[in-house]
């Protein structure tokens, strides 16, 4: 199934292949209202509230559905004008893990259902579904409504089970057929980059004409260069000391604990760093790494390295910046990354960053020219990497140039503008189902 698209008197006078006027935007297992980097909160619940924000701009108004997981929260709220935020009754009051959320599927369809039910028909002309659980209710939702569903997947099981981080659980054959189903009935998909393009039609046989690139974006208003001694004193950082940054989710798929064996490296290699080198962590536990909560902290104390390394819990956008400008590198060492917002971040805020060269890293990273990508997983590289970083400033500088200039071509007004034209194609004429 390509689409269901019945409904056409219902839908006014909505011409096919315009701009649609309302979209519904399903985000189920975590809110756009959630801070970012810790539990599931992370890069989906940025992109599902700044590309809302910008379709609204753009004169389209979205409604965002996604699971409540506190009876006082309310009913619906504006997240920004001409965005509102719905809260579905769907499973109890508190955070369920991602493994058991697929139990309430059904009755997170059966609300958005309601909620759509109160309108006139038609009231709704697209549906764009983000991760495969909010796809799944869309195809239940989109044969209902006569209406296009557009899905992006921000990760796949099947990359991520090819890249499996030591003590993390593969996903499970029910994500995987979950996606495949998702997938195959969508009417169009947004991939990130042309390498997730390529996983979508090599490894889950979707159709290359059904499958647009848009890549994410960066805020260039907050994240933006800055300065970096103004910043390290807002954090009570040493002026003239070096920072080493990870943000984002306290996870084996986000790698932490490599940036902490690289830094380790190089206070063996040159002891004399210690009173000069910070390596801060930003973002809270999530997934697999809720079982072991402290296992970074301990892993700080095993290496010798627990009087350097600053826990700091998940930040506020406006604070993240500070903490971007503060450093001297950010660290990205993922085993996986449909993109890497973080990345964009950084390189936003005028910082080089060192990360994997993996999945989307190679995209939102110019390696050699905002930053520095490292095969492999060996420490070690890491370490040298960092360590040339380091002992050359006049390198650091021509890539802290490049990395604002790489970042300049990811804001969020270009990442609506591709979204509005992937809505256009799934409500052109050649998107109904014959």
């Amino acid at each position: 199934m390509r689409l269901i698209r019945s409904s056409a008197a219902a839908r006014s006078e909505l011409d096919r292949g315009a701009r649609p006027r309302r979209v519904a935007m399903l985000s189920m297992h975590t809110s756009p209202m959630e801070q970012p980097g810790t539990g599931d909160a992370g890069g989906l619940n940025v992109y599902v509230v700044e590309l809302s924000r910008q379709l609204a701009t753009l004169g389209v108004e979205v409604e965002v559905f996604t699971r409540a997981v506190s009876s006082k929260l309310p009913t619906s709220a504006e997240l920004a004008p001409g965005v509102t935020v719905r809260h579905v009754d769907a499973g109890p009051f508190e955070e369920i893990h991602r493994e058991d959320l697929p139990a309430w599927l059904c009755t997170f369809t059966a609300d958005v259902l309601r909620a759509e039910a109160g309108h006139e028909p038609g009231y709704f002309d697209v549906i764009h579904s983000h991760y495969w659980l909010s796809g799944q209710v869309a195809l239940a939702v989109a044969r209902r409504w006569g209406v296009p569903f557009v899905h992006t997947s921000h990760t796949l099981a099947k990359i991520k089970n090819g890249a499996l981080a030591v003590g993390d659980r593969p996903e499970p054959p029910g994500r995987l057929l979950g996606e495949q189903e998702v997938i195959a009935g969508s009417t169009r998909l947004i991939a990130s980059t042309e390498d997730e393009r390529g996983h979508l039609i090599d490894l889950y046989g979707a159709a290359p004409d059904q499958v647009d690139v848009v890549a994410p974006g960066v805020d260039l208003e907050i994240f933006r260069p800055g300065d970096t001694a103004q910043s390290r004193a807002r954090l009570g950082l040493d002026p003239d000391g070096d920072l080493l940054l990870f943000v984002g989710r306290i996870q084996p798929l986000k790698a932490p604990d490599l940036l902490l064996h690289a830094a380790a490296e190089l206070l063996r290699r040159d002891p004399t760093r210690r009173s000069k080198l910070t390596v801060a962590v930003v973002g809270g536990p999530s997934g697999s790494g809720l079982e072991q909560p402290d296992a970074l902290v301990k892993l700080a104390a095993d290496l010798g390295i627990s009087d350097l390394v600053r826990f700091q819990p998940p930040a506020p956008q406006h604070e993240l910046a500070h903490w971007y400008r503060a450093a001297t590198a950010v660290v990205v060492p993922s085993h996986s990354e449909s993109f890497g917002l973080v990345a964009l971040e950084a390189q936003a805020c005028g910082t080089p960053v060192v990360a994997a060269a993996v999945g989307g890293l190679r995209t939102a990273v110019a390696d050699g020219v905002s930053g520095l990508l490292v095969a492999g997983r060996d420490p070690a590289r890491y370490a040298d990497t960092l360590d040339r970083l380091l002992r050359q400033p006049h390198w650091r500088s021509r890539l802290s140039a490049g990395a604002v200039g790489r970042a300049a071509g990811f804001g969020w007004s270009a990442t609506a503008r591709g979204v509005l034209r992937s809505y256009r194609h799934a409500l052109s004429p050649a998107a109904v189902a014959v």
